[in-house]
């Protein structure tokens, strides 16, 4: 399946690349200053990652979207005081990840990402092969723990690397291998490969 490769395999994204982090890094000196442009190009080149990562705590993808939203807010509130360091993402998905705890402290429950993926499905009835592979994908996901899910989304999906996951996440390198391996594993045995 092409979305097991996405997995397996790290990911090439625009983080990847220092020229975009240095971009990345100017969108928020240019927020620090006021620019409202500079917070747009900002949510333009990042918010897959910020959302993802939401999701991937939140399991609720409207909680998800109004966390991504509180997050661009924070970002240009307090862009004054990001120190560059050569990659800004640990420092948003920081953010990220503080919003989407304090919501589910304030709300004290979670709702199952997989249950309202599969109502949306159904409701708009389109049945076709992508969306069946982003459903077994999804499945699989869900047959993860909560920090293995993480760990594969903002590997996947952001293109952090191991050591910037185990930093973000608090957790020691080989806790992050090791978990992200398993987790691999697991869904390659879900999607039955």
């Amino acid at each position: 399946m092409q979305y097991m490769k996405e997995f397996s395999s790290p990911k090439t994204t625009e983080y990847t690349d220092n020229t975009e982090k240095l971009q990345l890094e100017k969108y928020i000196a240019r927020a620090a200053e006021g620019d409202t442009d500079g917070i747009a190009e900002l949510y333009i080149h990042t918010q897959s990652s910020v959302y993802g990562f939401a999701l991937s705590i939140l399991k609720n993808a409207a909680d998800a979207e109004d966390v991504m939203h509180d997050t661009y807010v924070r970002i240009f509130s307090y862009a004054g005081s990001y120190k560059p360091r050569g990659n800004p993402m640990p420092w948003i998905l920081e953010i990220t990840k503080n919003l989407a705890f304090m919501l589910l402290r304030k709300k004290k429950r979670s709702q199952p990402m997989q249950d309202e993926i599969l109502s949306n499905s159904v409701s708009h009835a389109d049945f076709s092969e992508q969306v069946t592979e982003e459903l077994s994908v999804t499945q699989a996901m869900m047959t993860l723990g909560q920090e293995e899910r993480q760990i594969v989304t903002l590997h996947a999906v952001t293109g952090l690397k191991h050591r910037e996951i185990a930093k973000l996440l608090d957790m020691p390198l080989a806790t992050v291998l090791s978990k992200y391996n398993r987790a691999i594993k697991k869904m390659k045995k879900v999607l039955g490969g």
